[in-house]
């Protein structure tokens, strides 16, 4: 994969970033998350595929919370779209 990804984020995943609890994983976020998505996206250890009614939605799992994004392959971009934490990511995704 030649081209590096660029990352995006959504209104909703900026301002909820910003608070607590997800406010301590910024510096993971973009001294890990980020790098490893903008070099490969779609595959890696906490990088799943979601199914179902959510298929083309990707989820990356951080301790207890999940970042959800997407990938526009045209563009060459991923949009991170919302962070829950788990006990609530998967009530509402289910």
């Amino acid at each position: 994969m030649s081209n590096k990804y660029q990352i995006a984020e959504t209104e909703l995943f900026a301002s909820k970033i910003q608070e607590d609890p997800y406010c301590k994983f910024i510096k993971k976020i973009n001294n890990y998350v980020y790098p490893q998505l903008k070099e490969n996206p779609f595959y890696g250890q906490n990088i799943k595929k979601l199914k179902g009614e959510y298929e083309g939605v990707y989820r990356y799992r951080i301790g207890d919370i999940r970042i959800f994004y997407i990938i526009d392959d045209n563009k060459i971009i991923v949009i991170m779209t919302d962070v829950e934490q788990r006990k609530d990511s998967y009530k509402k995704r289910k």
